[in-house]
Parts: C-alpha cells; sequence; structure tokens
C-alpha cells in the first residue's frame, strides 16, 4: 500500500498524523498556494500534477494505490482531477470532506451560488466587509468599490489587490472571542464565506449570528460522483486500519 494524500486541509494534517502513526506509507501533496505550508509527519510534495495527465502520471511512477482527496471542499479542479486520474489509472479514491454548515437559529443568511452571486447580494450603500473567501476569489468584489473590505489570508498577498482593503495576514483555527473582537474593533457589517463546514473556520459565523451580522453564503461547487467520508476514522477504516485519533 501506498496512499497519496491530496491536503491542504486542517482534516487531512489529522489524517496524515494518523497514517504516519500507524506506519503507513504515504505522500502528503500541497497544492502549493500557500508560501509557508504546515509540517507533516508524511514525505511532502509541493506544486501542482499538471492536469489529469501529469496526475495519472504521478500515480504510476510513485506506485500509488489509494488516493485520499482531502483537498478544500472549494478546490474543484483539484477534485475533478483526482476523480478522472483515479478512474484512469483503476485506483481506488475516497474523499474525506467536512459536512457543510447548515442554518442554525438566528443566522441571517443569504445562499448564493457562487461568487457573482455574492457580490451582487451585498448592499449598494457603502459597509464594511469582511471577505473570508481566499484571495483568489476576490477579483469580482472590485465591481463594488464603495465598500470597506477586511481580508485575511495565511500569506502576504504578492500581487498587488484589485481593491485598497485591510489585509489581516494569520492562520487559524479561530476562536468565537477572537472573532467576537475582530469584527467589533473593524466595525463589520457584512460577511462574505464559502460554506466550508468544519470546526476551524466556523467561529466567524457563530460570532456573526451572536452579533446578528447578515452573512453572503456561497454554495459549494457540483462535484462528480466519488466515495465520501466525513472522519479521519472513515479514511482508516477504508485503509484497512483502526484510527487510534487522541492516543
Amino acid at each position: 500500500m501506498r496512499a497519496l494524500i491530496l491536503g491542504g486541509t486542517a482534516d487531512a494534517g489529522l489524517l496524515a498524523a494518523e497514517i504516519a502513526r500507524a506506519g503507513l506509507d504515504a505522500v502528503y501533496s500541497y497544492g502549493g498556494r500557500t508560501r509557508t505550508p504546515a509540517d507533516q509527519p508524511l514525505p511532502t510534495r509541493i506544486g501542482g500534477f499538471g492536469g489529469v495527465s501529469g496526475l495519472a502520471d504521478y500515480i504510476r511512477r510513485e506506485g500509488i494505490t489509494h488516493v485520499i482527496d482531502a483537498t478544500h471542499p472549494f478546490a474543484a479542479e483539484m477534485s475533478r482531477h483526482a476523480v478522472e486520474a483515479c478512474a484512469q489509472t483503476a485506483t481506488p479514491l475516497i474523499a474525506l470532506e467536512r459536512a457543510p454548515w447548515t442554518r442554525a437559529s438566528g443566522d441571517n443568511w443569504t445562499e448564493v451560488a457562487d461568487v457573482t452571486a455574492a457580490v451582487a447580494a451585498l448592499p449598494e450603500a457603502p459597509a464594511n466587509v469582511f471577505l473570508a473567501i481566499g484571495r483568489q476569489h476576490i477579483a469580482p468584489f472590485a465591481t463594488k468599490p464603495q465598500h470597506t473590505y477586511t481580508l485575511r489570508f495565511v500569506d502576504l498577498p504578492e500581487a498587488p489587490l484589485p481593491f485598497a482593503a485591510d489585509v489581516i495576514v494569520s492562520r487559524g483555527p479561530f476562536t468565537l472571542p477572537s472573532e467576537l473582537e475582530m469584527l467589533r474593533k473593524r466595525g463589520i457589517a457584512w460577511i462574505v464565506a464559502r460554506n466550508s463546514g468544519g470546526d476551524g473556520a466556523r467561529a466567524k459565523i457563530d460570532a456573526a449570528r451572536r452579533l446578528g451580522l447578515p452573512v453572503v453564503m456561497i454554495a459549494r461547487p457540483k462535484l462528480p460522483e466519488r466515495r465520501r467520508v466525513e472522519s479521519v476514522t472513515e479514511v482508516m477504516q477504508w485503509l484497512g486500519h483502526s484510527a487510534r485519533l487522541g492516543a
């Protein structure tokens, strides 16, 4: 057995730790978007594969027997490539995908299909807006320059932003008290978020509920059918080993 983890999420890090504890042969792959990725207890590669054919070639060349897609729920291109490459190479594939957030009592959500719809959902009157969507998706918001935007990235942006913004450089997970403080300090009136799910990024959603702030919630992209689980334990069972989280 030799597994390939397509990672980049907190769940992928938990999986890597469990696979390392189990003594399995595996490689952890980062997409390369973050300049300072977290260290992993497994051999690590950084960068793209070169599309479907490149990933298929890597699977064959490296003797990969199992692929775990533990990428971000919005990393749609990589997930689609994994489905196609695994089909071409007859390699078993499983997706470790956290459950999406669901609306709770007190939430004031406007649910939209994509970033373009999220821009349209913002008010015309100037407002302080927290864009919690990653730097690859902010350009469309330049069409509403009347707003004062706050952005939060893991790294400082290398290229100029498409609009003036207050940039916070910080790596999660974030806590409810810290998110409440950040939103209050900056006078945030609107939040735009992707429905990433999980606990690591949930605090801003809980803080918005506490403060009665409207949230423009972007739905997850549609992905091809593939086997999907929500926990590291289920992945380890799929691999044929018992998970020992917390050991």
